[in-house]
């Protein structure tokens, strides 16, 4: 329960996972995947296969950045292969969540999603870890 404690937690200890993952297969028009996104505070989606091996695969991610580098084209009539970043990074549900954090502050990014043999099993955002006492 005190610092050590804490510097020993695993990500799986806070990550989000099941429906409050914000996923949506590819194919998807941007302007259903940007509802999924408001609907959660992870400032991203998932973007999975629905298909053959790529089913629930993660095959790429947006984020905030993702959305003001497309604003300018006809953002909302496109489909969000066409948007995502391909073959985002990730992190498995085993590494200390203080890893987790300092791999996020390293590569300026506030959320990593959790993945098994490719599939999102969960999502961390940097807020997670903060109201945890991870530092």
């Amino acid at each position: 329960g005190g610092k050590l404690g804490k510097q020993l937690v695993k990500v799986k200890d806070l990550m989000h996972a099941g429906a409050e993952m914000p996923l949506v297969p590819v194919g998807t028009p941007m302007r259903e995947a940007l509802v999924t996104m408001a609907g959660r505070s992870f400032g991203c989606i998932g973007i999975v296969g629905k298909t053959g091996r790529d089913k629930d695969k993660l095959l790429g991610i947006i984020t905030d950045g993702d959305l003001r580098r497309h604003i300018e084209g006809d953002l909302l009539n496109q489909k969000v292969e066409a948007v995502m970043t391909k073959s985002p990074i990730t992190i498995g549900q085993d590494l200390l969540a203080v890893e987790a954090l300092r791999e996020m502050n390293s590569r300026r990014i506030t959320a990593f999603f959790v993945v098994e043999n490719g599939r999102p099993v969960g999502i961390l955002h940097m807020h997670d870890c903060v109201r945890a006492g991870i530092t």
